[in-house]
């Protein structure tokens, strides 16, 4: 039986251990608060079309996604009407979920030693940064979680994953530069 008041995610545990000794090596912060921390991971589907035609995919979207996170996801609406695309003001369009603390750790180790080798021709993600020491990426099928069951999917969707840091300019070093290297350190496979 698995104890969870003494539980540790593995990857909170390394940040713990072995990435902050690391960093602060790398970077010489003066002190260990100026050392970057993963703050929250937010997910997102989007349905699009498939959810005006037929309101029970937005629904599907939700409960993919509560599953994939661990942690109950909300439905997204349209902020106004638009008359051309057939959307109505409150229409559910998608889901998504901010995940932080425990659950964060556990998707991102997931997401990065289950989900990601199980993409079709994967080479690596593409390290797009916003400048802040946010990264940004996508999948094109959540079906390469484990929690999904393939055979009971009506949907195929995309997925959009942002993971913000509170890395923040250091001296010569940029929170984009800082944020990178957390990952890196993380094992995210950049191909760049």
């Amino acid at each position: 039986m698995l104890d969870t008041a003494n539980y540790t995610p593995r990857l909170k545990a390394k940040f713990r251990d072995e990435i902050k000794a690391k960093m602060k090596e790398e970077f010489g912060y003066s002190n260990d608060m100026m050392i970057p921390r993963l703050d929250k991971i937010v997910l997102n589907i989007g349905c699009g079309a498939e959810a005006v035609r037929d309101s029970k995919k937005a629904k599907s979207a939700v409960e993919d996604l509560t599953k994939i996170a661990g942690q109950q996801a909300v439905s997204t609406k349209a902020k106004k009407s638009i008359a051309g695309f057939r959307v109505r003001e409150e229409m559910p369009l998608g889901a998504k979920v901010t995940l932080r603390g425990d659950r964060m750790y556990e998707f991102l180790d997931r997401l990065i030693t289950i989900a990601m080798p199980r993409i079709r021709d994967f080479r690596g993600v593409k390290p797009s940064f916003d400048g802040r020491g946010n990264f940004a990426t996508g999948l094109k099928e959540h079906i390469v979680f484990p929690e999904i069951d393939f055979d009971k999917v009506d949907e195929v969707w995309g997925m959009d994953i942002i993971i913000t840091t509170n890395a923040q300019q250091v001296g010569d070093h940029s929170a984009d530069a800082q944020a990178k290297a957390l990952l890196k350190h993380f094992n995210m496979p950049f191909n760049a």
